[in-house]
């Protein structure tokens, strides 16, 4: 029988198969493409499962279809190794926040690369503008215009107090991976599309100002038939997966209209003479953005 998952725990998997829920096993050693995996089978996965002859109204997974796509990070625990985010997404959406607690540029632009990775499109929701001076919501316009320019579409919201029809929207007829750091506002948003779905909100903590974890396993959670979201655990670091010092400048729309244009066909766009990127730098390739770039290829923000 053939079922979507829509959570992971670890050991067991719950899916949703003919309309039931069911929760199943995972029947011997499941291989992507060769890769060090630290878990086979995302959220988002269709499964062919079966009754598992051994145990009475117990369920196995005997196998993975292939999947459209699927997100990955380097593990943050076992060295060498990649943990699968989430599969068969259309689009990634990234809950941004100026202040407690804060989101870096890194961090955004490593989820934008992991993204651009698999052509998945991204959208940047900046959450807690109530929280907002005046310096924050210059900070806020300064970045809109650097992402919009770039393709990926900009909101500001506040999802403790309401979530606008323009935000609904956004996951209409779409399977959408939510991601950000914990404190940012997923769980309330969650709350406010979906009721029922009562995910667990917690203050931000004092120390550090950063917020406390949420969400523990990946989930998968239904806003109509034709629209889900995939909550995911609170990432305070997304390390990028397999992606080489000349391939990085490919993962930034901006500069990969330069591609080909360099004098060296290697140009790391760093150093090199005569590079038609750095030549676009504060024009068509942000500052910003540029010094992005700089530091995730010196690995200064733990991409490595």
């Amino acid at each position: 029988m053939k079922a979507l998952v829509i959570k992971s725990t670890g050991l067991w998997y719950e899916v949703m198969a003919n309309q039931e829920r069911l929760m199943v096993r995972l029947r011997g050693k499941f291989k992507l493409e060769d890769k060090k995996l630290t878990n086979p089978i995302a959220v988002g996965d269709w499964v062919e499962i079966n009754p598992n002859e051994q145990v009475d109204g117990e369920w196995v997974i005997i196998k993975i279809y292939d999947r459209e796509n699927y997100v990955m990070r380097a593990s943050p625990r076992k060295k060498g190794h990649d943990h699968l985010i989430a599969s068969n997404i259309s689009q990634g959406v990234l809950i941004v926040t100026l202040k407690r607690p804060r989101t870096s540029i890194g961090f955004i632009d490593r989820f934008l690369i992991t993204l651009e990775s698999f052509r998945i499109p991204g959208v940047i929701l900046f959450n807690k503008e109530d929280l907002y001076a005046e310096k924050e919501l210059r900070k806020y316009e300064e970045l809109k215009e650097v992402y919009q320019k770039i393709g990926y579409q900009v909101d500001l919201c506040q999802f403790e107090s309401q979530v606008t029809e323009d935000t609904r929207s956004l996951f209409k007829n779409k399977t959408s991976l939510l991601s950000g750091h914990s404190g940012a506002g997923k769980s309330t948003l969650i709350n406010q599309l979906i009721p029922e779905a009562t995910q667990e909100v917690k203050e931000i903590s004092d120390f550090a100002n950063k917020g406390v974890h949420t969400t523990t396993f990946a989930e998968l959670f239904y806003l109509d038939d034709q629209s889900a979201i995939i909550d995911t655990p609170g990432i305070k670091e997304l390390g990028l997966s397999e992606i080489e010092d000349e391939e990085l400048s490919h993962y930034f729309p901006e500069m990969r209209q330069f591609l080909g244009q360099c004098k060296f066909h290697n140009c790391l766009h760093e150093n090199e003479p005569d590079c038609a990127v750095k030549e676009a730098v504060g024009d068509a390739v942000p500052e910003l953005r540029y010094q992005s770039y700089l530091s995730i290829l010196r690995s200064e923000d733990g991409r490595k």
